[in-house]
């Protein structure tokens, strides 16, 4: 414990903490039917995260990385429960290493940014693991540019204008996907367990309506 709470390790502690008080929020949030996902994805900007596009600079460079760390094809949450964890348990590794070869910790500071570039190809590891366990096989899977037309339902949170909800479908190869949704007419407002049509995509987001079913 004393270990943990050395101010050379609040940081990767703190990490730790974080992803324990997320996961019982997550818990108590549920309880009352709302998600933790859609908040974290209202937190980043838009993104088209088709990787075919072009890299313009800062923003397309974002966008390969989001797609490659599998963001919009597993639920945000899970993706920064596994950075929080992989990130947390790598730099107290890097410090019992360093308290090992040196006799003392290092800084935090001085071993973040490798810690966070180790972290990276991590949690890509564990978002492949995590997502063949959610869609099943991946050489099956559709493309995010067929996802228009498609019927899914809200799992997560109220989907509202400037405000998306986590919604899921399966397609024809049985695979689960993943998406945020909100409305396409303003004012509309759908709710956990409705079911919507994906009808234009719009950014890291689809816009749906209400399903006539």
């Amino acid at each position: 414990m004393m270990f943990l709470l050395q101010d050379s390790n609040q940081l990767f502690t703190g990490a730790l903490i974080l992803m324990l008080l997320i996961a019982v929020l997550e818990g108590v949030m549920t309880l009352i039917g709302v998600g933790l996902s859609d908040f974290l994805d209202n937190l980043l900007p838009d993104f088209d995260l088709n990787t075919d596009v072009p890299d313009t600079g800062l923003s397309g460079g974002l966008t390969k990385l989001l797609g490659w760390l599998r963001f919009g094809e597993i639920p945000a949450l899970i993706l920064l429960v596994a950075f929080l964890v992989t990130f947390g348990v790598a730099g107290l590794l890097f410090q019992m290493f360093a308290e090992a070869f040196f006799g003392s910790l290092l800084p935090s500071g001085l071993i973040a940014i490798p810690v966070f570039f180790v972290t990276l190809p991590l949690v890509r590891v564990l978002g492949n693991i995590m997502r063949k366990f959610a869609v099943g096989d991946e050489t099956e899977a559709i493309g995010r540019d067929t996802f228009v037309g498609r019927m899914a339902t809200i799992t997560l949170g109220e989907a509202t204008t400037g405000s998306p909800a986590e919604a899921r479908f399966s397609d024809e190869f049985g695979t689960t996907h993943y998406v945020m949704v909100e409305p396409y007419d303003e004012g509309e407002k759908y709710s956990q367990g409705q079911q919507v049509v994906l009808v234009e995509e719009y950014g890291a987001s689809f816009r749906v309506i209400a399903s006539a079913s």
